[in-house]
């Protein structure tokens, strides 16, 4: 995580909500003020500004990397960015998992006190830079303000019976329950299908996680009783699966 120590060179973003499940390795967003390098794919929620090469090596620790250390970046590191095309990116990576490419590391130093000096000999562009910046946050939230980005949003209920008073569930059957609040990500499934043990039938999403159902048993689906995209609650009956018959 880095943030500019010139500040009007600091961006202010949003977070994604929802949040995203997955997130490319070697991505670099801006969350808040602050920017982040994802080190490996993952979960995330920061606004994409763009890529770089590896910060994390997996496999061995050839220069840049120090033996024993995996990861690239140290604390009060000072990085540079600089514009490349997209090829030059993917060679880039290529030669620098394979020990080849050279990154430029200097040696240096960070004082305080030069910092805060020069912050005040700045004081007038950067409060000028800063009263532009509020400004322009102000008018985002008063636009979110009238999208009704703040309004308060009602829990979902439980309801009473998901499977509705005409449903009965077959013998043999079996219900498909949510183990936790969250939101349909994806529904691999219709009525109908059959399908072997382990075999998916939908995912949830919940805190930037991904969470896969999977069939309980060999079995024909009953009954789908969600689609993407909704939000249920821990308890909520998902998918109704039937046994296969022996033969």
């Amino acid at each position: 995580v880095a943030t500019p120590l010139d500040p009007r060179h600091r961006l202010v973003t949003t977070k994604y909500n929802p949040a995203r499940t997955w997130t490319p390795e070697n991505a670099v967003g801006i969350g808040g003020a602050y920017l982040c390098i994802y080190g490996m794919e993952g979960p995330g929620g920061y606004q994409f500004v763009g890529r770089t090469t590896q910060v994390w090596s997996r496999y061995r620790t050839d220069p840049p990397f120090e033996p024993g250390s995996p990861w690239l970046l140290r604390f009060f590191d000072r990085i540079r960015w600089h514009p490349v095309g997209a090829d030059e990116l993917l060679e880039q990576r290529a030669d620098l998992a394979a020990g080849r490419l050279p990154i430029e590391i200097e040696e240096g130093s960070f004082t305080l006190a030069e910092n805060r000096a020069f912050v005040e000999r700045e004081a007038d562009g950067i409060a000028a830079f800063r009263a532009r910046q509020s400004a322009a946050f102000e008018a985002e939230r008063a636009a979110w303000a009238a999208a009704g980005e703040f309004d308060p949003r009602p829990e979902v209920a439980a309801p009473a019976s998901s499977l509705g008073p005409a449903f009965e569930v077959p013998p043999g059957a079996t219900v498909v329950e949510a183990p936790l609040s969250a939101s349909i990500w994806r529904v691999d499934v219709a009525a109908g299908d059959r399908v072997g043990a382990g075999q998916r039938l939908l995912t949830l999403e919940a805190m930037k996680m991904e969470t896969a159902l999977d069939a309980p048993f060999d079995g024909e689906v009953v009954e789908v009783l969600v689609g993407a995209g909704e939000e249920v609650v821990s308890g909520a009956a998902l998918v109704v699966v039937a046994r296969r018959a022996a033969g």
